[in-house]
């Protein structure tokens, strides 16, 4: 039978007990245990850190043996007198002291764990994940779920301190359309019809505004059907705020202030503000993405004017056909890719929709993969167009524009990962600005929204909302910090008439406008002051701030690729009993 605290309790953790002639109680996990024969030494842990116990056969031949008898994992609770340490451990807050124990309790036996819990642990991840409420016994992850922790209280301590109010919204609601595929519950008492989970607060949080609250802040969980990455969970948590009364420039400086608060009181790191700005066109034309990482350079340079009079079909082609013909100088990057190494850089174009890359590697001399076409000085002429010297390597794509940049974006940081030039102390935002409003669907050769419907459009665009979407932009705009976009945020259009016009510009019907947005439509109709916000990812954000390489190292209790959680092996099958109340049958089709 366990022991029991009785007479016990606990007055430090361990990462805390530091100051010699102490009495202290510590409980917690047994990391590890080294018995000198007439000594036993068991490394206590707890989400604090760890401090040694001491046990002494000759002062305590009881406890001694008690000590004896304990294993990796066991939960223990002990009393002692602080003492300093005869061999000391610099590295650790608790390495100069160590409690010698004069009263022990073992309150709980640990069978063997089928792992060990060590911070460098090379086991499985599925099997971690299986057993995920002792891989969250490790250093590393209690480390990031605490940082985690403490970006949510800075969150809310800074929207308080500036006036916002922290309101709950709906966890079920009504289904809409929002970029991706609802979760959706089914309603017993409404036999056939769905609750959706939300993908966002996004229509009551504008409610809101409508309601005159005028700022909101909510640590929401949002939920979406879609396939998973690194930095995507179909559940996750975002820092959802709305403001009223405000233009563009307003929730961003606030958000500013959040950022350099958050970074401040959890890393201590200063992040410069205002932060940077660039322009949706700038960022395709310069980093061939909307979300790009400026911590390093290899920036996209256009070539058309400079190779236009080069007889080369690839280039003749692509000019010709309204595309162009773009660079990017991997400065010193010759060293590293050799023929094969390029050869892999070409099929990953490929793969992304390009026909190849034309390169030009300067090693010793300058070798041009497309040097039969070129006449004599027209090599030298474009190595200076982009800068391009001994060491280094030149990746050309000729296409589409939107190929070309797409392709030499995901090649910059491809190569720069592979040269090792990106700095991993070095936090990088950046606001994306004047987002276009309409993405064109090229399966269908329609024009779809590319931000939620209620998204305001510049005023100078609205005139082109039917005739030309291509050059309407939106009061939009995304965070982006290293190359992860953080949030999207953006005003809301407040006139019923132009809310009109978006809905039909998208091809809605009234009567598909009224069922699946009808109240708020309504609403709308009752007077709504100017607003705008943003929806800032909290998951994303603490995985950057710790260094993790995926959600999954930030969340508690993450799902794995197919949406499954492996530890409580979720999703799972229901009995007929429970589908019969909810008046649904499962038809499922045999492999």
């Amino acid at each position: 039978m366990a022991d029991t605290m009785k007479g016990l309790k606990r007055t430090h953790y361990c990462g805390d007990v530091t100051e010699v002639g102490q009495e202290v109680v510590v409980g917690g996990f047994v990391d590890r245990i080294r018995n000198k024969g007439g000594v036993i030494f068991i490394v206590l842990r707890d989400r604090t850190g760890i401090v040694q116990l001491l046990f002494n056969d000759k002062s305590n031949p009881e406890i001694f043996e008690k000590a004896a008898s304990c294993h990796s994992e066991y939960v223990l609770m002990a009393k002692g007198k602080v003492v300093e340490r005869e061999s000391k451990n610099y590295k650790i807050k608790t390495g100069l002291v160590e409690v010698f124990v004069d009263d022990l309790r073992i309150l709980a036996k640990a069978q063997t764990p089928p792992f060990e819990i060590v911070s460098d642990s090379n086991v499985n991840e599925e099997l971690r994940l299986k057993y995920r409420f002792l891989d969250l016994r490790r250093e590393p992850l209690q480390r990031n779920i605490i940082m985690r922790h403490e970006i949510a209280k800075v969150t809310r301590e800074y929207f308080y301190e500036n006036g916002f109010i922290e309101i709950e919204t709906p966890m079920m609601m009504k289904s809409t359309p929002e970029g991706a595929r609802d979760y959706l519950i089914p309603s017993r008492v409404h036999q056939g019809k769905f609750y959706a989970l939300p993908q966002s607060p996004q229509i009551y949080k504008q409610l809101l505004m409508i309601s005159g609250y005028d700022r909101y802040i909510q640590l929401a969980r949002c939920f979406r059907d879609e396939d998973l990455r690194a930095d995507r969970q179909p559940e996750f948590t975002q820092i959802d705020l709305e403001m009223s009364f405000v233009d563009a420039e307003d929730i961003q400086e606030c958000v500013e202030g959040f950022v350099q608060r958050v970074f401040k009181e959890v890393m201590n790191v200063d992040i410069p503000t205002p932060l940077p700005r660039l322009t949706f066109a700038d960022a395709m034309n310069r980093y061939g993405s909307d979300k790009p990482d400026t911590r390093f350079g290899f920036e996209i340079q256009d070539i058309s004017e400079t190779v236009k009079d080069i007889d080369f079909i690839v280039f003749r082609n692509a000019l010709s056909d309204g595309g162009s013909v773009r660079a990017i100088n991997i400065k010193n990057g010759a060293g590293t890719y050799t023929r094969k190494e390029i050869d892999k850089l070409v099929e990953h174009a490929k793969g992304i929709g390009a026909k190849g890359l034309a390169y030009i590697r300067w090693a010793d001399e300058p070798n041009c993969s497309f040097k039969k076409f070129l006449k004599d000085g027209e090599l030298e002429i474009i190595c200076n167009a982009v800068g391009a010297e001994k060491g280094d390597l030149v990746l050309i794509c000729a296409d589409k524009n939107k190929t070309v940049l797409s392709t030499l974006g995901a090649i910059r940081l491809i190569c720069g990962k592979r040269l090792d030039v990106i700095p991993d102390d070095k936090y990088n935002f950046l606001w994306i600005t004047e987002m276009p409003f309409f993405e064109h669907d090229d399966d269908n050769d329609t024009w779809v929204a590319a931000h939620h419907p209620f998204t305001m459009p510049m005023e100078e665009c609205i005139e082109y909302l039917d005739t030309d979407p291509a050059n309407v932009r939106a009061k939009a705009w995304d965070l982006v910090l290293n190359g992860t976009e953080l949030s999207s945020g953006s005003m809301r259009i407040t006139d019923f008439e132009l809310q009109q016009r978006m809905f039909e510009a998208l091809g809605m019907t009234d009567e598909e406008i009224q069922a699946k947005f009808g109240f708020l439509v309504d609403a709308y109709r009752y007077a709504a002051p100017p607003h705008g916000g943003m929806g800032i990812g909290l998951d994303r954000l603490a995985m950057i701030m710790c260094k993790a390489d995926s959600l999954r190292d930030v969340t508690a209790f993450p799902k794995v690729q197919n949406a499954s959680e492996l530890m409580s092996e979720c999703p799972s099958v229901v009995d007929d009993e429970s589908l019969s109340v909810l008046g649904i049958k499962v038809d499922v089709e045999e492999d």
